[in-house]
């Protein structure tokens, strides 16, 4: 039972992620009159309020994981079943396709589309490696070391992440490959999904090998050999 509530947490809270990254991005550019730094300023400060309600809503029933390498992480730390995180996965691609079309049904638009927004280059794929690096990052030392302020300092981080990396910082497969399927200012090619989840995916196992050192065991675990 506790499983089943926690999937179905992860699929609402990812749900309610992308109808704010688009609903948002949407809204954004019907009213930045064809200003585009305006309309990724709106964008990137609803979907940092948006994370930090979710993370408090949803963070005690699932962990608010709402990003699939972010559940492959605390798998590779044990801390999930590969059932349990299969589960998570599912819920969190199919909560973020809800989400996207939940977007689309409330601004009118055509709930069935294909981004036509080109996102292919090498940069951008280093952008969605830095942005996911530095999210799992804090996550794994925000959790430790700073638990109660951790909701805040990953809206802060993303927020941050939508204007220093040149991907406008996805950093989550989930919520890329939703993206797809909307021809709106959140949106990106489908064809262009992959290359982004490959950095992130990358990005993640390199920040979970990496914090997994600098952070060490917890203290309430002797260190192994000095």
């Amino acid at each position: 039972m506790m499983l089943r509530r926690a999937v179905v947490a992860e699929a609402i809270a990812t749900a309610l992620l992308l109808a704010a990254v688009v609903g948002s991005g949407i809204m954004a550019e019907k009213l930045s009159a064809g200003n585009t730094g305006v309309a990724l300023l709106a964008n990137a400060i609803a979907t940092g309020g948006a994370l930090i309600a979710l993370i408090l809503t949803f963070g005690p029933i699932s962990g608010a994981h709402m990003n699939p390498v972010v559940t492959l992480a605390m798998a590779s730390l044990g801390e999930l079943r590969p059932a349990a995180a299969l589960a998570y996965i599912a819920a969190q691609v199919l909560g973020a396709v809800a989400g996207v079309w939940l977007a689309h049904v409330m601004f009118g638009l055509p709930v069935l589309q294909h981004s036509a927004h080109a996102r292919a280059s090498f940069g951008e794929w280093v952008g969605e490696f830095v942005a996911t690096f530095g999210l799992l990052g804090l996550i794994l030392s925000g959790r430790r070391h700073a638990p109660q302020t951790l909701s805040y300092a990953v809206a802060a981080y993303i927020t941050a992440a939508y204007w220093f990396t040149s991907s406008t910082s996805f950093a989550n497969p989930a919520v890329t490959f939703a993206r797809s399927l909307t021809n709106t200012f959140a949106g990106i090619e489908a064809g262009h999904v992959l290359g982004f989840v490959i950095a992130q995916l990358i990005g993640g196992a390199a920040a979970v090998g990496l914090f997994g050192w600098l952070l060490g065991p917890p203290v309430s675990e002797p260190p192994a050999g000095g």
